[in-house]
């Protein structure tokens, strides 16, 4: 696939916001079954979105990058494809027909979490009951800031709580997050903050997500965990399950990779030592709580959170005191100008 060319731009899409070298090309004639959006470093070497890009941040510690497939105001199913060489983003498509939300555009950007997967052979935990795994594909981010992202643009951003749909019988979880340069987010703490300063954006995501199958003739989703947004700390330890999930598949010594029809470089494996990885793996398990039963215990001593040992100075965890564990102060929300579409939207 060639790239094609844009007087304007060379067929280059905006460069990502996460000061990565990285440039997304986009290759092909938009709106066709060809069309893709790579990621290559600025030397032309292809990167996949899914398996490059670092799952934790650098620039801002203890925040999470967010690849958008879906921008807010659009219905264009975009999203990874996560069976082909170099995994770009490409237009879902059904019996040769491309895709896009009958519902309507969609009220939030949407992607995923990079080196996540939702491993169809687990189990969560707390959802013996229902006896569903996962939908084998990265973990899936509804980010609710005020900026409209590009297809395939990487954001730093604030975990705040996560949702969990069943879907066709299998988990699939949302992580509800806000970009950490939005206005908004430093009112933004967790999930109850959302409905404190936000109200019925929450609800609005679940009644999406209920809905958005109906114009197609199925019924409407359900959810597991009475339907609820569970908290930050619970969905970083949803992220930490699907970031050891991913790197089982890397390893894939079971065949998982062929199994579940995924494409994984081969040399991947012997990267799993290298300090972005273990960073990723590091500070996902300092921030997350394993269970309902451990958030419980978090409520009554909230040093739980940070698990044993945590360095009180870790600038990481300083940031998830700040956004996690302290209470949410009454302050002055930021002045805003929204559009006319924005206030319809929201």
């Amino acid at each position: 696939m060639a790239a094609i060319s844009k007087s304007s731009s060379n067929g280059r899409l905006p460069r990502s916001g996460s000061k990565m070298d990285m440039t997304l090309n986009e290759l092909n004639e938009k709106d066709t079954l060809d069309y893709r959006v790579q990621a290559h470093r600025d030397d032309g070497e292809v990167l996949s979105l899914w398996h490059d890009v670092p799952l934790t941040s650098e620039e801002v510690p203890g925040a999470l990058h967010f690849i958008c497939e879906i921008p807010r105001c659009s219905r264009k199913k975009y999203e990874i494809a996560t069976d082909e060489a170099g995994t770009p983003i490409k237009q879902d498509e059904k019996k040769g027909k491309l895709r896009e939300f009958k519902k309507g555009d969609i009220l939030f950007n949407y992607g995923c979490f990079p080196r996540t997967w939702e491993d169809p052979d687990f189990i969560h935990p707390d959802l013996r009951e229902e006896g569903v795994g996962g939908d084998n594909d990265p973990l899936d981010v509804c980010e609710i800031g005020l900026r409209i992202c590009e297809v395939g643009e990487v954001r730093a951003v604030k975990v705040l709580g996560v949702l969990c749909m069943i879907d066709d019988g299998e988990a699939d979880w949302k992580v509800v997050v806000i970009d950490a340069a939005d206005p908004w987010a430093p009112l933004l703490n967790d999930i109850e903050d959302v409905d404190t300063h936000l109200p019925n954006i929450l609800h609005n995501i679940r009644e999406w997500f209920r809905t958005y199958k109906i114009p197609d003739g199925k019924p409407p989703n359900v959810f597991g965990l009475q339907e609820r947004f569970m908290n930050a700390s619970y969905a970083m330890n949803v992220v930490s399950e699907t970031h050891d999930a991913w790197k089982e598949l890397v390893i894939s010594k079971n065949g998982e990779k062929l199994k579940h029809n995924l494409s994984v470089p081969d040399n991947l494996k012997n990267r799993l030592d290298d300090m972005d990885i273990q960073r990723d793996t590091g500070m996902v398990k300092k921030l997350s709580s394993n269970s309902l039963a451990a958030l419980d215990e978090a409520s009554s001593n909230p040093a739980v959170v940070l698990g044993a040992g945590a360095a009180g100075d870790d600038e990481a965890l300083s940031f998830w005191r700040r956004a996690v564990i302290m209470p949410a102060r009454p302050l002055q929300a930021p002045p805003l100008q929204l559009t006319d579409l924005e206030r319809r939207r929201f």
